[in-house]
């Protein structure tokens, strides 16, 4: 925008530098050959009183001294005074016509002056005008006007360009507002400038953004409640689908339990997934895992576990966005309420390294007999889906990391989720 600016006010500027300079060149033209002819008809006018006097060759030869030899004298008898430029011919109609002429001559123009001297004669004064003086000053009066047109059109460009970077400064700062706004930043405010319009706009933005926000915020409580609301039931569900035996109805009743939860689990991370990405694909580990043990916590005092947390006082940052790790944190803990008996108790700890943070999380139950099989996607020994070891893994190893499962010091299963550390932001 801002060079389409500086180039249309150089060709409108041009055009009409060229349309003022075009015919004022030719008007000084014209000056100067007028004032060189005007020149010439005053020194012939000059001896027209000095013929009127005398036709005598040394008076009238005398008068020319202060003309510079450009004035001759065709006296009437004759002979001439002077330098003549004139061809006979052209003397020859002056004197016949009795009127003033100026005439072409290869050097020039000649200016002839019939003097009237009574009893018929007349006698004819010539002045010459050199074609130097018919163009003197004409090339520097051109210089001059050219210059001007030219400090007149950069003049104009440059007020263009200064006009033409306020507003691109304001459109940049507009656009890269909506840019961040694309990429998530919602926290995006732009400070209006430029021209009017660029102002309505910029505080349009604004509104724009403010109304986003609130929109968001209020998703993101009505996805939070949502999913208090569903997975509590649920899990109070599916414990209670574990109690009703092994016949094939329970079973039946088990799968479809399961398949709801699943279900359910990834309808709201999809629908948290474009929401709940602040920070660019990266989150605060720290802040993750505590949120999620405040949300277990419930059900595990309802069943009267006792749990533990440590090493979340300090954030840790991990190249995942905090749905995905919610739903690797939610699937490890649901196994814990899924495959122990009630009342056995669990421990979450982070702990930061330099390379990786590691969220270890084991419970006191009787363990899982074959750990290879634990890891295989859909494989379970307790009637599940055998998914949630599946989803915490592919959300280790998308940071680099990987899930290790084995046993606790409390006895039962430990599962160690290691993520790749990502940059703090500033």
């Amino acid at each position: 925008m801002r060079k389409s600016l500086a180039l249309v006010s150089l060709a409108v500027t041009s055009m009409v530098a060229l349309a003022f300079l075009i015919p004022l060149a030719l008007v000084v033209r014209q000056l100067a050959e007028d004032r060189a002819l005007a020149d010439a008809e005053r020194l012939a006018g000059a001896l027209t009183p000095v013929l009127v006097i005398t036709s005598d060759p040394a008076s009238v030869g005398q008068a020319l001294t202060a003309t510079a030899g450009r004035v001759a004298v065709h006296l009437a008898d004759g002979q001439v005074v002077g330098v003549p430029v004139a061809t006979d011919r052209q003397i020859r109609t002056a004197r016949e016509q009795g009127l003033a002429s100026t005439e072409p001559i290869p050097a020039g123009l000649v200016h002839l002056q019939p003097v009237l001297l009574g009893e018929g004669r007349v006698a004819v004064v010539e002045a010459f005008v050199p074609r130097a003086e018919l163009s003197r000053g004409v090339e520097q009066a051109w210089l001059a006007l050219s210059g001007v047109a030219v400090v007149l059109v950069l003049g104009s460009v440059l007020v263009a360009d200064r006009l033409g970077a306020r507003v691109v400064r304001a459109s940049t700062a507009l656009a890269e507002g909506a840019r961040k706004m694309g990429q998530g930043d919602l926290a995006t405010r732009v400070t209006p400038t430029g021209p009017p319009e660029l102002l309505d706009a910029g505080a349009a933005f604004n509104r724009m953004a403010d109304r986003i926000g609130q929109l968001v915020a209020n998703e993101r409580e009505i996805l939070a409640d949502l999913s208090h609301r569903l997975r509590t039931p649920l899990t109070a569900l599916r414990l209670d689908s574990e109690t009703l035996g092994q016949d094939p109805g329970a079973n039946r009743v088990r799968q479809a339990v399961h398949a709801l939860e699943r279900e359910v689990n990834e309808l709201i991370r999809a629908a948290r997934r474009e929401l709940d990405d602040p920070d660019g694909g990266r989150c605060d580990a720290a802040q993750v895992v505590h949120d999620r043990l405040v949300f277990w916590s419930a059900l595990a005092d309802d069943q009267q576990r006792l749990w533990n947390l440590r090493g979340t006082e300090r954030p840790a940052f991990v190249p995942l966005t905090r749905s995905d790790l919610a739903a690797a944190m939610d699937a490890v803990l649901g196994n814990v309420f899924r495959h122990t008996p009630e009342g056995v108790g669990f421990v979450v700890a982070l702990f930061h390294q330099p390379e990786r943070v590691v969220i270890v999380i084991e419970d006191a139950g009787p363990g899982i007999q074959d750990l290879a099989a634990a890891l295989r996607r859909g494989s379970s020994g307790a009637g599940s889906t055998g998914l949630g070891l599946d989803i915490a893994r592919r959300a280790a190893e998308s940071t680099g990391g990987s899930l290790v499962v084995d046993r606790g010091p409390l006895g039962g299963t430990r599962v160690q989720l290691r993520l790749g550390r990502a940059e703090e932001p500033v």
